[in-house]
């Protein structure tokens, strides 16, 4: 009896050290932080701007891994707001875990915090602070509380007064999406389940236009 307590201790100890490194390598790559001096000086008149309502202490900067379109292991960097920094955790981790294809996953200053011209290089992001067009009310991304996934590949698509509109402009092959092509969104792709289970709304199903790339909470 007594060699059995053995065992049964050595096993549940050798389970709890797995669990540990598991968990040690998760904070590791996966891991959310306040924003620091050196974040805020690589945001700042960027995605940060001048007129920002948004307290830094709302916002949380968010270290991912994810598989690139070369099959590579890529780091990826998110600002988001506090309130989805452990969702979007969760579901990058599992994103990763799956093998799931995303190209770019850069801060949206990189790109001078140019959503088109981040959008056209397929970058995914998250928070850059706006108002709504012609409103004081700020925007899900300028709340931090919206995120955009392989942005070329999942447009926009809307009409303003009239006109028709690509976001971005360069995704016009992608816009039917009766067609198959890789890098899709749609309501059987991994990423579009992982999100809706987290409760986020996807753009995909709004019906005042389409924002495929698109998903909030």
């Amino acid at each position: 009896m007594f060699k059995f307590y053995i065992k049964f201790f050595a096993v549940i100890a050798a389970i709890l050290l797995i669990s540990s490194c598991s968990f040690a390598e998760d904070s590791k790559d996966f891991y959310a932080k306040e924003i620091d001096d050196v974040i805020f000086s690589r945001i700042k008149g960027k995605s940060y701007k001048d007129n920002c309502t948004v307290p830094l202490s709302e916002l949380r900067y968010l270290h991912v891994l994810h598989v690139g379109f070369d099959g590579e292991t890529h780091e990826g960097e998110i600002i988001c707001n506090v309130s989805i920094a452990d969702d979007l955790l969760d579901i990058f981790k599992k994103l990763y875990d799956a093998k799931y294809q995303i190209e770019k996953i850069k801060l949206v200053d990189e790109y001078n915090a140019d959503d088109e011209s981040s959008m056209r290089d397929n970058n995914s992001s998250c928070f850059n602070f706006r108002f709504i067009s012609h409103t004081t009310k700020v925007s899900k991304h300028g709340r931090g509380v919206a995120i955009d996934i392989n942005t070329l590949y999942n447009p926009c698509v809307k009409v303003v007064d009239g006109q028709y509109f690509i976001e971005p402009a360069t995704a016009g092959d992608y816009i039917d999406r009766t067609k198959d092509f890789p890098h899709k969104i749609d309501e059987n792709d991994l990423c579009y389940k992982l999100f809706t289970e987290h409760g986020f709304e996807w753009g995909g199903h709004w019906k005042s236009l389409k924002d495929y790339q698109h998903f909030e909470k």
